[in-house]
């Protein structure tokens, strides 16, 4: 059985100068290195990309707490400083490391690539990694992941799809995430996955609020069946 993953990186087509395509180059090769890394020891590799408070660190929490008896999980963290995100993460008992970029605004492969040996691969089931709350930079490097979640707050407009496409093509999940507040909003969710799923035709869109507990079932489920697919791969 095959595993999807995310494939649909801007390896080669990304327009900028030939410095940058050398830097991506790099990147992509090391992102291969992850990658075979994961595959050796069966170990799912999710990549959360967002813009900076749309929750990704709360839905870590609420993850955490669905799943830390059904799987083994881990988490790294990126943040341009401060260890306050994956202390939150910590104390649902998981292990959660810190990636401090001192100002970059993503996540670059060689910094996953470092950080790995802190982590029993062998022993972790599903390993996350919550990137830096950025809907621009994150979306051209490869993190040797097998899949890519962008959440889409309600608190930020339905419009971000289409001003911000790199990033939603280049995932296989857009999580409407904070959905408790959709009354209190002018945000569409069905404006916003017409816009993502223009941009990207076979894009996964689920509801989900870390607060009321909506679509987090859903959402759990989808991540344990990755995971039993990439065990029996």
């Amino acid at each position: 059985m095959s595993i999807a993953k995310s494939t649909q990186t801007a390896r080669g087509t990304v327009q900028c100068e030939n410095t940058n395509i050398n830097l991506l180059k790099a990147n992509d090769f090391v992102a291969d290195s992850i990658r075979k890394e994961m595959a050796k020891n069966k170990t799912l590799l999710v990549n959360i990309t967002s813009s900076a408070g749309s929750g990704k660190t709360t839905l870590m929490q609420k993850t955490a707490e669905k799943l830390k008896d059904k799987l083994n999980m881990a988490v790294m963290v990126g943040d341009l400083e401060t260890e306050r995100d994956a202390d939150r993460i910590r104390e649902t008992g998981i292990q959660a490391l810190q990636i401090v970029t001192g100002g970059i605004c993503h996540l670059e492969a060689q910094m996953i690539h470092q950080v790995l040996p802190e982590y029993d691969l062998a022993n972790i089931d599903l390993l996350f990694i919550e990137n830096v709350g950025n809907l621009v930079c994150p979306a051209s490097f490869d993190l040797g992941e097998d899949y890519r979640v962008t959440l889409m707050a309600t608190t930020e407009g339905d419009d971000k799809p289409k001003k911000y496409p790199r990033m939603f093509l280049t995932s296989d999940m857009m999580l409407v995430s904070k959905s408790d507040l959709l009354p209190y909003l002018p945000f569409s969710v069905e404006a916003v996955t017409k816009d993502a799923r223009e941009v990207n035709h076979e894009l996964e869109v689920f509801q989900v609020s870390s607060l009321n507990g909506e679509g987090i079932d859903q959402w759990c489920d989808w991540l344990v069946e990755k995971v039993t697919a990439k065990k029996q791969h």
